[in-house]
């Protein structure tokens, strides 16, 4: 997840000089000052240094710290900045600003138990704190625990309809909890007003997996324009352009998804099943091959790889194939029916009659409803 009040740890949470108690020398000021504004236009090497003269001048100057730890984590040392933070903290121990400040130091380290005790810590002094909140919720989310972020922050959201990041945070803490349907417009409305490929994708993907094709169309085609470059972006738009009967653009998504990664399993699977289909057999081949040897447990490339070898004329090891196949999934219609054309290819007609009787009754029991898995 990407938010804008995380960039804040990038510039540096700008924390005003003489916060709190114990005012720095005059030497220690004209330093500190110079540190900010060598922070102020981009230049951290510079106020690092600064910053440490002042605390060589005043070891206990409390600004000098947090000023140090902000500039040490914009420049991505955050071992140090959290060091800094906690020096801080113990000058301090009740600075908000300075909790925040290392919170957002641990988030970035992927130290999630230790950024949500910071940001829980600055929520409790500050519970109407929109900033600190999203924090928090960001957190919750990305240690899976999605419905405490829908506690906290749905409650906040009466009058911030468009804060964006209260918003993303909300929206996927709502799809994550199975109410999609309140998550999901949300998702739509942040992607929309920020062009943000990640919330579209998010948005089409869970379309995609309620079986919702137009949507996740939509929604995957608007992240594709976007960002093509996100890893299995073409395949899953590749999945409800097909499903929408778009069988040509479906084709060309897969061949794009193949070209960033040859290993993907889903897309030669699924472009495999296309060729065959077409009777492409040469075509297929090496693609339902590749889908069997990374995935041959899974249902459907078992299926495929059995297909190859009748339309190889490799009957006796189809039939192998499917049998098996039909014991872990003895209700799948598709096996039966293709098992059956097995049968009377090896002059087996009892059984393929028998397998035929199987498929009109799963035809009536299951609705005929499509047997792809």
């Amino acid at each position: 997840m990407r938010s804008s009040w995380l960039l804040l740890v990038a510039a540096g949470v700008q924390a005003g000089a003489g916060q709190l108690g114990n005012a720095p020398t005059s030497a220690a000021n004209a330093v500190l000052k110079s540190g900010v504004e060598a922070r102020q236009r981009g230049d951290l090497k510079a106020a690092i240094a600064e910053f440490k003269k002042a605390l060589a001048a005043d070891p206990g100057n409390l600004d000098a710290h947090i000023d140090l730890g902000e500039a040490l984590a914009a420049a991505g040392q955050l071992d140090a900045a959290i060091a800094e933070d906690r020096h801080a903290l113990g000058i301090a121990p009740g600075s908000e600003q300075t909790h925040l400040n290392l919170g957002m130091a641990y988030y970035r380290k992927g130290d999630l138990p230790h950024a949500r005790s910071e940001f829980e810590t600055v929520h409790a002094a500050r519970p109407s704190d929109l900033k600190t909140a999203v924090l928090l919720g960001y957190t919750y989310n990305k240690m899976d625990r999605p419905l405490e972020t829908v506690e906290l922050l749905s409650p906040l959201e009466a009058g911030h309809e468009s804060d964006n990041e209260l918003e993303y945070g909300l929206a996927y803490a709502l799809i994550q909890t199975g109410r999609g349907e309140e998550g999901l417009p949300r998702m739509e409305k942040v992607a929309a007003a920020t062009h943000s490929a990640d919330a579209w994708l998010l948005a089409g993907a869970t379309w995609l997996n309620r079986s919702k094709m137009s949507e996740a169309r939509t929604d995957l085609d608007a992240a594709l324009k976007l960002n093509p470059a996100i890893p299995g972006l073409y395949t899953m738009d590749a999945e409800a352009h097909y499903a929408m009967g778009d069988a040509d653009i479906a084709v060309q998504r897969y061949e794009e998804g193949l070209k960033a990664n040859p290993m993907d399993f889903t897309a030669n699977l699924d472009l495999g099943d296309i060729l065959m289909e077409k009777g492409d057999l040469e075509g297929a081949r090496p693609l339902l091959e590749l889908a069997y040897q990374l995935q041959p447990g899974f249902p459907r490339a078992r299926l495929e790889m059995a297909k190859v070898k009748e339309m190889s004329g490799d009957y006796a090891e189809a039939a192998t194939m499917l049998e098996e196949l039909l014991k872990a999934e003895p209700n799948w219609l598709a096996p039966h029916w293709e098992l059956s054309s097995v049968y009377f290819k090896l002059d087996r007609p009892e059984d393929g009659k028998r397998e035929r009787e199987i498929v009109k009754r799963l035809q009536v029991e299951q609705g005929q409803k499509s047997q792809r898995k």
